[in-house]
């Protein structure tokens, strides 16, 4: 009786694990099919975007007959595709015109992508401007994408001002550790220094050298490293690194 109901199991668990391993083929090759089809989805509506130009009086661009066209040709389901395609400059333009023909599907993801860098504010600050002034967009689309382009300008101010204060600080800190290394040269001036500041100056030479501790070293240059460590941090003399 224990035998057949061992015999019994191992079938049940051999057939369990067969079913198991060819879900996950059938997943694996429905995940493949998946990515196929979203590949030749963004390929075709770059072919929709660029087939949309039309002949102006600065050469082939894109124009309110554009994004009549665009609108009837692509869905709200191909905004993804229209983000990730700002970063191809060959149709550039052309996206921030097949967003605006979405009207309102366009305004948040715009707006996220901008707050995400995935695409410039100046970038969705012309989508929100397109969407306004066109007229085949729903007054209340039109009207939320004015009051959404001066949001993106103060998200746009905010930014600059975060980068610009990085910059400073980043400035600040490079001069503070280059002083420090003048410092270093003066073994009197050099007992100043926290072990963190020479620590510091360490790090920024072997950047300069192009060196790293974590980095590939020939044994030359783990010596060098080896010694500029205890002659820096450590403050041992007699340690001096040499070429």
């Amino acid at each position: 009786m224990r035998q057949a109901l061992s015999k019994t199991t191992i079938a049940f668990v051999n057939s369990l694990f067969l079913h198991i391993l060819l879900g996950c083929c059938i997943v694996a090759t429905g995940s493949d099919r998946l990515c196929a089809q979203t590949n030749a989805s963004r390929a075709q509506v770059r072919r929709i975007i660029l087939q949309s130009r039309h002949l102006g009086a600065h050469g082939m661009g894109y124009n309110g007959q554009s994004l009549s066209e665009l609108s009837q040709k692509l869905s709200p389901a191909d905004v993804p595709s229209l983000i990730a395609l700002l970063a191809d400059r060959t149709v550039r333009i052309g996206a921030q015109f097949a967003l605006a023909s979405q009207c309102e599907a366009s305004i948040v993801p715009v707006r996220e992508a901008a707050k995400q860098h995935q695409m410039g504010f100046l970038d969705a600050s012309d989508v929100m401007d397109l969407i306004s002034g066109f007229t085949g967009c729903p007054a209340m689309a039109r009207e939320e994408a004015r009051a959404m382009r001066d949001e993106l300008d103060q998200l746009r101010r905010v930014d600059q001002a975060r980068i610009a204060e990085e910059a400073k600080r980043k400035a600040e800190n490079d001069a503070r550790i280059q002083q420090n290394s003048i410092k270093m040269i003066d073994p009197i001036r050099a007992k100043e220094l926290t072990r963190e500041e020479r620590e510091e100056v360490y790090q920024r030479s072997l950047k300069a050298m192009g060196l790293s501790e974590k980095g590939p070293l020939t044994p030359a240059q783990k010596q060098l490293v080896d010694r500029m460590y205890r002659t820096m941090v450590l403050g041992e003399t007699g340690a001096a690194p040499h070429q």
